[in-house]
């Protein structure tokens, strides 16, 4: 006779075991229908799921997170179905739960096409709407094997080989179709309703390069079609906005096979880099940052000091001169203790504040690599705040400052925040941990800012704030961070002499803005497809003629705006204005400036802006100054009276 304890508090008994279904359709034949997973005693399970004892529940529905997970997982199998029934000779690997989607991988004797794509999306959709029930089942480890294997299924039965012996494990059951999965699933295939089909790629199995390479088919899926839409909407804007793509078209970079996941900067591209690191370098020097430079090539004794070798020598480019082994840097905190440990430092000296736009290269994975956004070779903007323990939350809250004025003149308003705390595998007692976090927890409340708990997400060597941009498609990206590290300055040998004469180890606050420079140049490309801003954009304005009596004045216009301070071009070709303007406009230049003769003699311009709109005629010396203070607000907007 179990006890079921709902969210609410309130108690639901029974006269004998009774499956969550049975209790959602207890509660209510609205709820029943809803219902597509439940959470007893903390554990996610299938609605088909026994409750033979007292326990809480909470029902999932597709408003819940877990819910909408669930709906794609189901997919995954779905998808696997309906390749099954249109390639039976396909074999069917793994499927697991992507953000905002899924997929599965096959191994298959010829390459999908996209019109497989097509033709296995809508096989997809006749077997959501057959509502096959989805049946949970379990099997011994050593059956499962022999099970998979009469099927033809090796991969299945190599993945299970791989399990424990005297396992038990789960299997799902739909149709004619069974697959190995923890679970769980809708309880039929007629709650899957709104789901899309969206790329085809290749990937190696288990991710190992020296295997045979799978078809991977991904796919997406929403509880409600509306949602989907909504998200398709997006992935085409996302497309459209390509920073790759962009990048080309405007001759910012480009990248090579010669030179994986390095960065080829064109000179527009070098330009707006240069402005973003310059304008970065003023708000430091402006906040008590002193800039340093270290070495890219360190010899492996300090990273196993430092305790990276152990962690992350996989992802280090590495090399040996002279009998000793050396790691080109993947992170720049190393390198900043050996500057602090130069001289003997006091209380006094703290906090101490070293920035670095530290040049970082990381051996990713080939097929991780994604333009700007994922790279070897990348530049940071890095900086590490060498502190007392007591000054950590005048030191985070400073840093909340900075960085939020940072995002706001990039015109990112819309920012998430998220605390991670202490890990389950840490260094440093609980005392130290506490403190750290109530400093963290502190900075945010303090400021009034919204923030969500991340428990144990934290690193070993201390809890962190992460920050987070939405963009204007809805798409969010992690960027701004400060960890609060109690190991490393101890493992490097950083001390300072206390204000009681004591000798002390400081803590070390890593710290960052923009995060990488490229990948948030990539995310400016993209929020803005192309169109940056004009204190951004490598030109700011493009000066025409209209015929060749007006050449020398379009120098001289260009000349004068240029000591201005301002990023000016000039098109003097012979072609029609009508041509140059739509050119300049494809280029997204900010301001187009046209003088004919009528500008001459006035000495004046006529501007057009690249939206299209007509600004009329104006000075040159009052075009130049609309721009500056266009470009001193940056991405702030200024109400018109």
């Amino acid at each position: 006779m179990p006890t079921i304890t709902l969210p609410d508090k309130s108690e639901r008994r029974f006269d004998a075991p009774v499956t969550v279904a049975e209790v959602a359709l207890a509660i209510g034949p609205g709820l029943a229908k809803a219902a597509l997973a439940g959470v007893v005693d903390g554990k996610l399970v299938d609605t088909s799921y026994p409750i033979t004892e007292d326990a809480t529940l909470r029902l999932i529905t597709d408003r819940d997170e877990e819910g909408v997970d669930i709906i794609r997982h189901s997919c995954a199998h779905l998808l696997a179905q309906a390749v099954k029934r249109l390639f039976p000779d396909a074999q069917v690997t793994i499927g697991p739960v992507i953000e905002n989607g899924f997929y599965y991988d096959f191994a298959y004797s010829r390459a999908f096409t996209p019109e497989d794509l097509l033709a296995i999306e809508a096989k997809m959709a006749e077997i959501a709407a057959q509502d096959l029930p989805v049946m949970r089942r379990v099997m011994p480890r050593d059956e499962a094997i022999t099970f998979f294997g009469n099927m033809g299924e090796k991969y299945k039965a190599e993945i299970i080989t791989d399990i424990p012996a005297g396992e038990t494990l789960s299997l799902y059951e739909q149709g004619e179709f069974i697959d190995l999965c923890r679970g769980p699933h809708v309880p039929s295939t007629g709650r899957l309703r709104a789901f899309k089909l969206t790329k085809l790629a290749g990937a190696y199995w288990r991710g190992d390069s020296r295997k045979e390479m799978l078809q991977r088919i991904y796919g997406t899926a929403f509880a409600r079609e509306k949602d989907l839409k909504e998200y398709l909407h997006r992935l085409e804007e996302a497309e459209k906005r390509d920073h790759r793509r962009i990048g080309r078209q405007l001759d910012l970079f480009h990248t090579q096979e010669e030179a994986p996941g390095m960065v080829f900067w064109h000179p527009r591209g070098w330009t707006v880099y240069r402005i973003i690191e310059n304008y970065i370098r003023d708000l430091l020097r402006g906040n008590d940052y002193q800039e340093i430079r270290t070495p890219q090539v360190l010899d492996r004794t300090l990273w196993e000091k430092s305790g990276h070798w152990d962690k992350f020598a996989a992802g280090m480019f590495t090399t040996s001169v002279e009998n000793r082994d050396y790691a080109v840097k993947p992170m720049n905190c190393p390198g900043h203790v050996q500057v602090f440990n130069q001289g003997l430092k006091s209380y006094r000296d703290l906090p101490l504040r070293l920035a670095e736009f530290g040049s970082c290269h990381r051996n990713e994975p080939s097929g991780t690599l994604h333009g700007l956004m994922r790279l070897r070779g990348f530049v940071q903007d890095d900086a590490h705040i060498f502190c007392t323990e007591d000054q950590i939350q005048s030191e985070v809250a400073a840093f909340i400052e900075l960085l939020f004025g940072v995002y706001a003149d990039f015109g990112f308003n819309d920012v998430q925040v998220k605390l991670s705390t202490r890990p389950a595998n840490r260094v440093g007692d609980d005392a130290v941990w506490d403190k750290a976090e109530h400093a963290l927890e502190q900075a945010l409340n303090a400021r009034g800012l919204p923030w969500q708990l991340q428990p144990g997400e934290g690193a070993f060597y201390g809890p962190k704030i992460e920050f987070s941009l939405k963009d204007s498609i809805g798409r969010v990206w992690q960027c701004g961070t400060i960890q609060v590290d109690f190991s490393m300055p101890g493992r490097l040998g950083a001390t300072y002499i206390a204000e009681d004469s004591s000798k002390q180890v400081p803590v070390m606050l890593h710290r960052a803005i923009l995060g990488s420079l490229e990948r948030f140049i990539a995310i400016l490309i993209e929020e803005h497809a192309g169109s940056l801003p004009a204190w951004l954009a490598p030109v700011q304005a493009v000066v025409m003629n209209i015929t060749d009596r007006q050449s020398e004045y379009v120098g001289r216009v260009a000349e004068r705006l240029a000591e201005a301070g301002l990023r000016i071009d000039t098109d003097l070709r012979n072609e029609k204005i009508g041509f140059k303007i739509r050119e300049h406009t494809l280029q997204r230049v900010p301001y187009l400036l046209v003088v004919g003769d009528r500008e001459m003699g006035e000495d004046s311009v006529a501007v057009r802006a690249r939206d299209g709109s007509d600004l009329g005629s104006m000075s040159i010396d009052a075009f130049a100054d609309r721009l500056a203070a266009e470009s001193a607000r940056r991405g702030h907007i200024v109400l018109e009276d």
